[in-house]
């Protein structure tokens, strides 16, 4: 599996960089053409695979298209977010190589969720991808509010990891295989001890997704860790952990005795994750800690494509994927070049930074789902996959009503831009970043008006 190969070389590369290049911006194109070569390598492994099949390696991964398809997203969002933030690395401390090498051994773990076999690789990525969040979580040494940021992280998800190894050791007791296609859950007579175990693999998958009420941690941890992190860690390994969700219930849970007991779990996580997120992030007074908050919130929305077992779940998942990512790692971009978090650190920036202000309304517009936008297609998909679905309507009612209560407060950022006075107090734009502004800006839209030209890919 290249991406796998390529992106963890990547790692080690750019650890030994750091004793070698001292100049940061050379560290950041590195990193950039690093990750350049590992979408390229991850493209070619198309080669060994034909029409819509797919290649089992020793019985823990399958390269597949739909493996292939979101390491390209996942690899692709990281390109932009290097492009976008990658200048912003220094600010958080010396160690500019060590962050981005974190970052490729989380592509890493990344790029396993989509393909795992087994589920010991399941929680082997998961641990890959997890561990380097915790050190980044924290990488602003002399800031109280990081450090607590990544203790918190830290004892949270090892919590969560004993209930994901609990959940796997009672699958493995009840079917004898840790193989995802081998156990076939969905057939046969209901065994309590599987039950027991796919419901603690639901709640520890939940709170890697950031899903109510499993999502005490994110608040506190996204605002408190360096900006420039959270960028990340709210979008790309939130997407991989949806990913992971996705597989193991679509093919390893999925069938009529099963399916009706844990849909049943999953979507009264899903209401409580709608509600919780966006109804407390209205009567949030920074934009960051609104975004932490808002994150959970598009969870909610993300869950609908693991609950509806059908394909245009799939495809709304994948586009939620990147729709998410491009949009959210647009406006922290725009975030870190504010001087203020808070609302009122807004007022004024569509007359000091007309462009700025422009794109950040698309990337807010389509966080909030509003046509010509690939917000809005996202949203579109998940819910009509659960209408498809047939007996989750009530879900779909609950979610369109806090689709409505999300637009007051992204629209809230959108109006102090526009319609309040102020001085918004924002960094030097350089031409190459409203370049790479306008780019992302340029994806969200066009997918917002063509959607089929990734969905037919899927």
């Amino acid at each position: 599996m290249n991406a796998l190969i390529t992106t963890a070389l990547l790692g080690v590369v750019l650890m030994f960089t750091g004793l070698f290049v001292k100049n940061k911006q050379q560290i950041k194109y590195i990193a950039i053409l690093g990750a350049l070569l590992a979408f390229v390598a991850n493209i070619v492994d198309l080669q060994t695979i034909s029409g819509g099949g797919s290649k089992v390696l020793f019985g823990m991964l399958e390269v597949s298209h739909f493996s292939i398809l979101f390491n390209a997203i996942a690899i692709g969002a990281t390109l932009l977010y290097f492009i976008l933030c990658g200048s912003a690395f220094e600010k958080v401390g010396e160690h500019v190589a060590d962050y981005f090498a974190l970052i490729f051994f989380i592509l890493a773990g990344i790029t396993m969720t989509g393909a795992f076999s087994n589920l010991l690789i399941l929680f082997i990525s998961i641990e890959i991808l997890s561990i380097p969040q915790y050190i980044l979580a924290g990488a602003d040494k002399q800031n109280l509010k990081s450090n607590e940021a990544s203790l918190k992280y830290f004892l949270m998800g090892s919590f969560s990891t004993g209930i994901l190894l609990m959940g796997i050791a009672l699958i493995y007791g009840a079917t004898g295989t840790f193989n995802v296609t081998e156990m076939a859950l969905g057939t046969g007579e209901l065994n309590p001890m599987a039950l027991i175990g796919i419901t603690l693999l639901g709640f520890a998958l939940s709170f890697k997704v950031s899903a109510a009420p499993f999502h005490f941690w994110t608040p506190d941890v996204y605002d408190g860790s360096p900006t420039v992190f959270t960028a990340f860690m709210a979008t790309v390994v939130k997407a991989a952990g949806f990913i992971a969700f996705l597989r193991l219930f679509h093919v390893t849970f999925n069938g009529g005795n099963m399916s009706s007991h844990w849909q049943l779990v999953l979507a009264i996580i899903t209401a409580a994750t709608l509600i919780i997120g966006n109804f407390t992030a209205v009567f949030q007074i920074s934009v960051k800690r609104m975004l932490a908050y808002s994150s959970i919130a598009q969870a909610g929305f993300m869950l609908f494509g693991v609950i509806s077992l059908n394909q245009l779940a799939v495809q709304g998942i994948m586009l939620y994927a990147i729709a998410y990512s491009v949009g959210t790692i647009g406006i922290f971009a725009i975030l870190l070049k504010m001087k203020d978090y808070t609302f009122d650190g807004f007022n004024g920036l569509a007359k000091k930074q007309p462009f700025v202000a422009c794109v950040a309304t698309i990337f807010l517009m389509s966080l909030a789902g509003i046509p010509l936008t690939a917000g809005f297609f996202a949203k579109y998909l998940v819910l009509s996959a659960a209408i498809q679905q047939g007996n989750l309507l009530w879900l779909v009612i609950i979610a369109v009503l806090c689709a409505a209560v999300s637009a007051y407060y992204y629209f809230r950022v959108i109006i102090a831009m526009y319609f309040k006075q102020g001085d918004a107090n924002v960094e030097n734009v350089t031409p190459g970043f409203k370049v790479a502004l306008f780019v992302t800006a340029a994806i969200v839209i066009i997918l917002g008006i063509f959607p089929g030209l990734l969905l037919q890919l899927i």
